[in-house]
């Protein structure tokens, strides 16, 4: 336990208080994604969180670019899909990844949702049990290619009390995503102490009521069509306040919005209810758009919290 306890604390300093989360380099060249990442590492953000959903790139070659094209910045996975390889093919992956670039990886790993299972010629079932095995294959495979220094340190993708007790037992923590400051504190008490638990923030940087909820309502939309996040919502108490993309009481709740004090704000009430980190997710720009002008004008202020 106490050797679990030693690497938690050492990806707690690995991933910072704050970092960065973003899609756009789904949607952007090689080129522009490595300049982009060499950016946010200068503007001094410790780690930098990139997808795996149903249109993303393969999530290996994308984190190995990320880590070849920067320095010191951590790099995670939000998340690697456990439908889209098999789980020697992932530990095999995040390994070597390990191996070249040491303690600078930190991979999450998930689920993923019933549309992608479905997509990939799998059935949607047990997802508990399935995460389990899946994880199980991993743990045999990772004695077949030479040891790094440094074990993949691995988070699981998490919103329901049974992953996240998962996320606990076999991961060095959760990842949450689109989640409310009160969904951290409730994380927190199943996670226990020890557990990093890692929460994207959503953030519109609009001072304009009308605006700022008209893009993220927009970007709300399509999460809460999923059966994963709508029933987080739920459990939570915003059953009320699911339809239309959501109430302004779940939107305000989902996404931080306004100028960088209420961005800092939240982050603050996030870290205060438990979190270990916090990664803003820039929204409601066009899914190609550079998440870098935004990180900039972020940075003095959760930077220097």
């Amino acid at each position: 336990m106490q050797g679990v306890t030693v690497e938690q604390d050492a990806l707690r300093t690995s991933l910072g208080p704050v970092g960065a989360w973003t899609f756009a380099f789904d949607s952007r060249s090689a080129g522009d994604v490595r300049e982009d990442a060499r950016a946010i590492e200068a503007l001094g953000y410790p780690a930098l969180w990139v997808p795996e959903g149903g249109g993303s790139r393969d999530i290996l070659a994308h984190l190995g670019l990320l880590l070849a094209s920067t320095e010191r910045m951590t790099v995670c996975s939000g998340i690697a899909n456990i439908t889209a390889r098999q789980p020697e093919v992932l530990e095999a992956g995040l390994v070597l990844l390990a191996d070249a670039y040491g303690e600078r990886l930190a991979p999450g790993i998930g689920i993923g949702h019933e549309y992608t299972t479905e997509a990939r010629g799998y059935e949607w079932s047990k997802p508990l049990a399935r995460m389990g095995a899946y994880l199980d294959r991993m743990d045999a495979a990772a004695d077949r290619w030479p040891a790094p220094a440094a074990r993949p340190r691995r988070m699981l993708a998490a919103l329901g009390d049974g992953m996240l007790r998962l996320s606990a037992e076999r991961a060095l923590g959760a990842h949450t995503y689109f989640v409310p400051v009160e969904h951290t504190a409730h994380a927190r008490e199943v996670l226990g102490p020890e557990p990093v638990l890692a929460v994207e923030q959503g953030v519109v940087l609009s001072t304009d009521p009308a605006r700022a909820r008209e893009l993220a309502r927009a970007w709300a939309a399509r999460y809460l069509e999923l059966p994963n996040y709508a029933n987080n919502w739920r459990r939570l108490g915003y059953a009320e306040d699911l339809d239309g993309g959501g109430s302004h009481r779940l939107v305000d709740a989902a996404i931080a919005w306004g100028g960088t004090d209420a961005v800092l704000a939240r982050v603050r009430a996030h870290l205060d209810a438990g979190a270990d980190h916090v990664c803003v997710q820039i929204v409601g720009e066009a899914d190609d758009t550079s998440p870098v002008p935004a990180l900039r004008e972020l940075a003095p202020v959760l930077l220097s919290r």
